[in-house]
């Protein structure tokens, strides 16, 4: 049995009416909700509390990633919302992530401040021959997961492979937070670097991101429990 407190729904649409009615369907489990580009684009601030309403705890996940005061700033502007953690891209650089853990600072209550480090859409040939990166992402992954410790930065967004190494490193304290989870039987869809959900608690990960299997089943509720059921 999974608990739904490893959870984060990625809620990555936009309309008002389906957010409405995929609250409804998950309220009463103590999941996270992810409130991504497009949500928040469309929705704003909006998005946030009509989540806290209902009792999720919520993930703004704004991949900030801009020059250190640009960034600073930004988190400053957020630091009104009623968010349980927020995330910055690793690929930034240091002074931005320590400008980032600085911002958060100012916030009433301090949310979980993560970097993302590579994107679980990334293949390996990707990495290499499109990006033009040197190495394997393992080791990419884990030099920008050291950057945000040495920045003062609760955890990183990495795929559930590359967990076991970044606790050795990083500690077991620092948070590892995994997309790329699909439960037997669900189409990969964009992702490349992927586990189950059981696959990724096992390795170590402390919070598991999980979008379209969720929120495109007919029976959105149904699905999540299939998965804390063990799916």
């Amino acid at each position: 049995m999974i608990h739904a407190s490893k959870i984060i729904v990625a809620l990555d649409f936009h309309d008002k009416e389906k957010v409405m009615e995929t609250f409804k369907q998950l309220q009463g489990h103590p999941i996270w909700i992810k409130i991504g580009l497009e949500l928040f684009y469309s929705l704003g601030p909006q998005a946030v509390y009509m989540a806290k309403e209902r009792g999720f705890n919520v993930f703004l996940d704004l991949k900030l990633h801009d020059i250190p005061n640009t960034v600073f700033k930004a988190l400053h502007s957020l630091k009104s919302l009623p968010i349980d953690m927020i995330n910055v891209h690793a690929l930034g650089g240091l002074e931005m992530m320590k400008n980032s853990a600085a911002a958060i600072l100012e916030y009433e209550k301090k949310p979980l401040l993560i970097a993302v480090t590579q994107l679980t859409s990334t293949s390996p040939a990707q990495f290499n021959n499109e990006l033009k990166f040197n190495g394997d992402i393992l080791d990419h992954v884990s030099h920008l997961a050291l950057l945000a410790k040495s920045a003062g930065l609760d955890g990183v967004v990495a795929s559930p492979l590359e967990v076991e190494i970044i606790k050795r490193l990083c500690g077991k304290d620092f948070k590892t937070i995994t997309p790329g989870i699909r439960p037997l039987g669900s189409a990969s869809d964009d992702q490349k670097r992927i586990t189950t959900p059981k696959e990724a608690l096992t390795i170590g990960a402390d919070l598991l991101v999980i979008g379209r299997p969720i929120t495109r089943d007919p029976n959105p509720r149904a699905a999540l429990e299939r998965i804390l059921h063990g799916a």
